[in-house]
């Protein structure tokens, strides 16, 4: 199972690859079909995971499972409305 965290400060939970660019993102991506996806909205200095929902957008290669995990309340909101507009919406993560 490939599952994918996205955010450039807090470290992927055990057994989850770890992009903290859109660039690497993507990249993940590319190489292959991932499970579950988490964002963050913020990456550090102007990136976002916007890209990256975009990229997904464009290709219609969402994964099954979606998580929102960024402190960002407009971020959030972008990125929920995406996946549910989108991808298959937003699954809630268990605590």
């Amino acid at each position: 199972m490939r599952r994918l965290w996205v955010d450039d400060l807090r470290p992927a939970p055990d057994g989850w690859l770890w992009a903290k660019t859109s660039a690497e993102a993507v990249r993940v991506f590319e190489d292959g079909p991932v499970d579950a996806v988490s964002f963050d909205h913020d990456l550090g200095g102007d990136d976002t995971t916007r890209p990256v929902v975009l990229w997904l957008c464009e290709r219609d290669v969402w994964p099954p499972v979606v998580h929102v995990h960024t402190a960002n309340p407009v971020g959030r909101d972008w990125l929920v409305g995406m996946s549910r507009r989108y991808g298959p919406g937003v699954t809630a993560r268990p605590a």
